[in-house]
């Protein structure tokens, strides 16, 4: 008789958010959302929201004494695991609300490293994060490791290691020593491989995370790259050979962005933006469903600066237009218009067309499109070739 296999347990957890003057109560829900999504993404389960309207996180408990003492209540009655914060917490801060809470409390930036360890695959992805970790705890060895030895398992348990002797801060210098080491060497030979590309234009896939990356990669390159519907799916940098017509060129699935992208993980995934900034065409795709797109944009572009990749010829492409509706508001039509009676024509003439020197709207789930898209990239990656390699012409 085949056993049941039980259900995996999904840690219960409680999101808390400071809304601050200068962001509006829907942009707080809309943060909210995402870090529900962060926390489903690690295997939790989002049970409750709570928000309070500060002019800035209280400097002790993060919320006033009265509200968190409130979050604590909830946590003790209902038999929750943890709160997660949407901001970046110190060291301090963190201790002051599990005092109070009596239960597990991470931030942010911790959440997004542990989903980053859940899907690091390769020795690469994992060494990143590894100093990506190590770096984050560093500050928070006080009390960091007593509360890993109360809490065994779970989310943000998936930590560089529990052992007693790692709580030396001189040991844990010198492995982040190690491992920047072991990744300047890796660092090497990327560069290396990326020198035996040199006779090919090299394209790469941006954007904020979960807009569809890795689907349309699947779409223009015939390849079976893992695509899901969750954050940070993408860890490895997957570069294919892909023959346009004629033409053939790298195509690049880069790891995705995300507000408040921790600096170590910049910093420890240097090897892996290098193939965005040593790439000669960026496609940024866009999710034009998501409600706060504009933002997600603005994000993006502000990493590529910061990665020195801002300047990269670009071609914006909205994804996911057939999840796309709008609103009229024409006097005598109060009625909303839907995703199904918004055509690719009216797409096209609308201010979105004009957010960058090249845009494309397209659907990778119905491939509405795709075709024009494809005959696009042709003619553009034509004209880099042609002009990056002008004695290697013989395709034309």
């Amino acid at each position: 008789m085949q056993q049941i296999r039980k259900e995996e347990y999904r840690e219960k957890a409680v999101l808390i958010a400071v809304s601050t003057p200068d962001v509006s109560d829907a942009k707080t829900k809309e943060y909210l959302e995402e870090l529900a999504f962060l926390v489903e993404t690690a295997g939790g389960e989002c049970v409750k929201k709570y928000v309070q309207n500060l002019q800035h996180p209280d400097t002790r408990t993060y919320f006033g004494s009265g509200k968190m003492a409130e979050v604590a209540d909830f946590v003790r009655e209902n038999d929750v695991d943890m709160i997660v914060v949407d901001d970046e917490l110190p060291p301090s801060q963190q201790r002051n609300i599990e005092q109070i809470a009596k239960c597990k409390v991470m931030d942010r930036t911790h959440l997004i490293l542990d989903i980053f360890a859940k899907h690091a695959k390769t020795a690469h992805a994992k060494t990143q994060v590894e100093l990506a970790q190590y770096k984050y705890l560093l500050p928070r060895l006080t009390g960091m490791w007593t509360h890993l030895e109360k809490q065994r398992g779970g989310i943000g348990m998936r930590g560089p290691g529990e052992k007693e002797i790692e709580t030396d801060r001189r040991i844990i210098r010198n492995r982040i020593s190690l491992l920047e080491s072991r990744l300047k060497e890796i660092d090497k030979q990327k560069r290396t491989q990326r020198g035996h590309r040199e006779q090919f234009v090299r394209v790469a896939l941006v954007g904020y995370t979960n807009v569809g990356k890795s689907t349309i990669m699947n779409i223009l390159s015939n390849s079976e790259v893992l695509a899901e519907n969750k954050l940070f799916a993408t860890l490895d940098t997957t570069v294919r050979k892909v023959v346009f017509q004629n033409l053939p060129f790298l195509l690049a699935d880069t790891v995705g962005f995300i507000r408040k992208l921790p600096h170590s993980l910049v910093e420890s995934f240097k090897s892996t933006l290098d193939e965005i900034r040593e790439t000669h065409l960026l496609l940024h795709v866009v999710d034009i469903s998501h409600p706060d797109f504009e933002e997600q944009i603005q994000i993006v572009q502000k990493t590529l600066a910061e990665i020195d990749a801002g300047d990269k010829p670009t071609v914006i492409i909205f994804n996911k237009i057939d999840q796309y509706s709008w609103v009229e508001k024409a006097e005598d039509d109060l009625t909303p218009r839907t995703k199904e009676n918004v055509s690719l024509d009216e797409l096209k003439a609308t201010w979105m067309a004009k957010c960058g020197p090249k845009t494309l709207f397209i659907s990778a789930k119905t491939k509405e499109n795709i075709a024009e898209t494809r005959d696009f990239l042709y003619e553009e990656i034509k004209k880099l070739h042609i002009q990056i390699y002008p004695y290697n012409n013989f395709l034309y």
